[in-house]
């Protein structure tokens, strides 16, 4: 697995003419490696592969990086002098580093101490990374599966008069008792009018009747995230809260058949943002349909209005419309799901119809 990853980065890097990359950033590091660590890097070269730490992390190294060799720097030299010794010894002349990771002052450092180029990579890794593999996949399904009981548990303990933060820690809970490590991204919990923000993570706020009750959160599950949105009412609904729940769930379900191969992002953000503009919401629809999920909980390809790139098999990503209202209230409906070849695979399990909790 870890072996046709790495291939596949050389053939990128023979194309960008690279002799090595440095890879600093944890999540391309461990996608190429296996390790589940910190603070430490790995050297690509055509055909070699580097892992370099320190004490702290030599046996979890030697434990989990199988297809490269194991090197511990030591705390009398600093990391940029033992990088230059490698790259004289290995004649590395064109180095291709993370651009977005690396920090100015570093790279100023390394481009002191080097006795190379240094040349940015521009997301070579991420664009591997874009297409997810089997292994890959039963950690997302498992990520998923849990935030999926982790909602059916809330719909159980939800109650009016408890607060966005009560809800948030006990949901946070619940995922790490089975089995996540980590949540996604802060979890969004978000009632009443505060529902109309798209990001607003739980407060002191109490939970009343006749309220919209959005919750929008994920896990880590093997070091890969799920991602779901599910919008519940306290009580009972208003005729025009249900109006606009139902105009989020139809264009939700009909952005989901717009997922194929070959179908650019703008066409599937379009099926959603034009059914919503149709029943007169469409100014209070603002950000893009979705993006990718994997690793981190934003990758690419975000499924929005300016991306004209084509979608691809194996891209597992969202589909989560929403309407907010300023001083009413808002709804979003979110998925995560698998593009196939011969269709979709939706993750996200939990019921999407207007569910009223007494």
């Amino acid at each position: 697995m870890f072996r046709e990853r790495i291939e596949k980065l050389r053939n990128a890097m023979k194309n960008k003419g690279l002799d090595a990359v440095l890879l600093v950033g944890d999540y391309n590091r461990n996608y190429l490696s296996g390790f589940t660590g910190n603070e430490s890097f790995s050297v690509l070269t055509l055909d070699k592969a580097f892992f370099i730490t320190d004490s702290r992390f030599t046996e979890q190294a030697t434990q989990q990086v199988k297809d490269y060799e194991i090197l511990e720097y030591s705390k009398n030299t600093t990391f940029a002098d033992y990088l230059s010794d490698l790259i004289n010894k290995n004649n590395i002349k064109k180095l291709g580093f993370e651009e977005n990771i690396l920090s100015y002052s570093t790279y100023s450092l390394y481009k002191s101490k080097l006795n190379c180029d240094l040349v940015p990579m521009e997301g070579i890794v991420e664009e591997i990374r874009v297409i997810k593999d089997e292994s890959e996949l039963v950690y997302m399904r498992k990520a998923a599966e849990i935030a999926d009981k982790a909602f059916d548990h809330m719909l159980k303990f939800i109650k009016s008069g408890m607060t966005e933060r009560e809800v948030g820690l006990e949901l946070e809970f619940y995922m790490k008792k089975l089995g996540a490590s980590a949540l996604s991204f802060p979890s969004i919990v978000a009632s009443g009018v505060r529902s109309s923000l798209p990001h607003g993570e739980a407060t002191d706020k109490i939970i009343n009747e006749g309220e919209f009750l959005t919750l929008d959160y994920g896990c880590v599950y093997e070091g890969y995230c799920s991602d779901m949105t599910r919008t519940v009412v306290i009580g009972k609904p208003s005729e025009k809260m249900v109006q606009i729940y139902n105009v989020v769930l139809e264009a939700q379900e009909k952005a989901l058949k717009g997922f194929k191969p070959g179908v650019s992002a703008i066409e599937v953000d379009k099926i959603a943002r034009d059914h919503i503009k149709l029943k007169g919401y469409g100014d209070y629809f603002g950000h893009s349909l979705g993006h990718g999920v994997g690793r981190e909980i934003h990758e690419s390809p975000i499924i929005g209005y300016k991306n004209d790139k084509e979608l691809k098999a194996g891209m597992v990503v969202t589909d989560e419309p929403g309407i907010y209202i300023p001083d009413f209230g808002g709804v979003r409906i979110e998925d995560i799901l698998l593009i196939k070849e011969d269709g979709i695979e939706i993750f996200s399990k939990s019921p999407k119809n207007l569910i009223c909790i007494e």
